[in-house]
């Protein structure tokens, strides 16, 4: 099939025009020449389209006759003109146009060749109207056209933006990490290979004014002379000084330097309200990884835990919210969420299987993390923010704290020799003694010196609780008015 004819087929022209007879004697020449020249070959029109028949060009004075063609046999006098080329440039020769003097198609050969010209025109059609359908579908995928129905699910039919329904971790972990700051503390002097003591830890946006709430073990080391930042999820680093920290509740507040505004708080829950079994989120810089989210429930409430600083040998006492979301060195100090994003709890502790012990050794997560609860931590906050000191309520006595009792035993004597229980002190005045066991706070069970500690401080001064104790086998009660003490002395 041409490519150029629309399928028609061409047929080859005559290399050489055919030699006229001579005219005969008073015959005009061109008449002559009507009459005894055969018809040149039929030569289909090269411009021709599907159902169109070619019109001849116009007239126009023949070129002369190439030199290779032989000369035509004439009578003598007459003006005989040589024959035309095979294919002359004018009459559309020269661009494929029908031959001069062809003769007119008959008019099958027309049908046959509009029939041809009809058949190509609709085979073309037929390719465009593909292409254009395909174009068609190609854009209703990419728009996701919902007029055209498809048993296949593409991923253009997904969603536009993918929105995370508010209670969804994503959507909570969203809306605290911006209120989440890692905290970075170095000592004033130097250490072992002369370069300053420090660690990492967590703290958390606690008001607009630029106050952060953190744990005391975090910032201990750089409370005196020490340097303090804390940076913000989105990189921006700010300078802190600590305002106040209270070394029995583990529990620390510190202030930003020249605070950026638009500062959000984070939501405060309330702790005595948590129910075990309830969701956890819990954000923190564990070994260093800033913005780390991880997830588990409340595994059990008033859990009494001592753990210390590691440094000073003093322990801090609660009464912990225990939660098996993965907490680690570094956690220390962060947010520990509900489901609604609003903090229950400060995580402040790990159960460490390489120590066997409470604390904020090197080893992993093993889904024991203790978080002092908000209410307890809110009350230290605002009093460190107030006076620069914490307040703790006391019963008056001293208290045997190696756990050799079932119960919380009064000691025999004081530091420093001094008397176990205070005179006119709450103790005294209830009428407790040195070597009374007690086993009970306000019905809860007292099992050692810890959960003593850790019970009486979830209180404030000048509540009153009730003592269940037992003296000489036999048990009793009596109600104690909590005092105060001032300071960690």
């Amino acid at each position: 099939m041409s490519t150029e004819n629309e399928g028609t087929a061409v047929p080859a022209a005559p290399s050489v025009p055919p030699v006229p007879v001579a005219a005969p004697d008073g015959t005009p020449a061109s008449e002559h020449a009507a009459r005894t020249t055969p018809p040149a070959p039929a030569e289909p029109a090269a411009t021709a389209t599907a159902g169109h028949t070619p019109q001849p060009e116009p007239a126009s004075p023949p070129a002369p006759a190439p030199a290779a063609a032989p000369t035509a046999t004439h009578h003598a006098g007459a003006e005989w003109p040589p024959p035309p080329p095979a294919l002359p440039s004018y009459g559309g020769g020269g661009n494929g146009g029908p031959v001069w003097g062809s003769p007119v198609p008959a008019a099958d050969a027309l049908r046959r060749r509009r029939s041809g010209g009809m058949v190509a025109a609709v085979l073309a059609a037929a390719l465009v109207a593909g292409g254009v359908g395909g174009g068609i579908g190609y854009w209703a995928a990419e728009h996701n056209d919902d007029g055209i129905d498809s048993t296949t699910v593409s991923a253009v039919q997904a969603p536009r933006d993918l929105r995370r329904e508010a209670g969804t971790v994503a959507a909570v972990a969203n809306q605290a990490l911006p209120s989440v700051v890692t905290i970075e503390a170095k000592s004033g002097g130097a250490g072992v290979e002369g370069e300053s003591e420090g660690g990492t830890g967590t703290g958390f946006v606690y008001d607009r004014q630029g106050h952060i709430l953190t744990n005391n073990h975090v910032v201990a080391s750089a409370a005196e002379g020490g340097t303090l930042s804390a940076t913000f999820s989105d990189g921006k680093k700010y300078d802190a000084e600590v305002i106040g920290r209270a070394q029995g509740y583990d529990v620390a507040v510190l202030k930003l330097k020249n605070a950026p505004s638009g500062l959000t708080p984070l939501a405060l829950g309330n702790s005595d309200r948590v129910a075990v079994g309830d969701s956890t989120i819990a954000i923190g810089a564990p070994f260093g990884l800033s913005n780390t989210v991880t997830t588990g429930i409340i595994s059990a409430k008033n859990r009494p835990v001592a753990s210390g600083d590691g440094s000073s040998g003093r322990n801090s006492y609660m009464s912990a919210l225990q939660t098996d979301a993965s907490i680690n060195p570094g956690n220390s100090g962060g947010p520990l969420l509900d489901s609604r994003g609003a903090v229950i709890g400060i995580n402040s502790a790990i159960q460490s299987a390489g120590s066997g012990g409470l604390g904020q050794s090197q080893a992993g997560s093993i889904g024991l993390g203790f978080a002092i609860p908000i209410n307890q931590a809110k009350t230290v906050a605002q009093q460190l923010i107030r006076s620069g000191q914490p307040v703790y309520p006391v019963i008056g006595a001293t208290v045997d704290m190696t756990g050799e009792e079932a119960g919380a035993k009064i000691a025999g004597q004081g530091a420093g020799g001094t008397a176990a229980v205070s005179p006119n002190g709450p103790a005294a005045k209830a009428g407790l003694k040195a070597g009374d066991v007690i086993t009970k706070f306000d019905g809860k069970t007292v099992d050692s010196g810890p959960t003593l500690i850790s019970e009486i401080w979830t209180h404030k001064p000048g509540d009153k609780v009730t003592l269940t104790y037992e003296r000489d086998g036999k048990e009793r009660t009596a109600e104690v008015t909590l005092g105060e003490r001032k300071g960690d002395s």
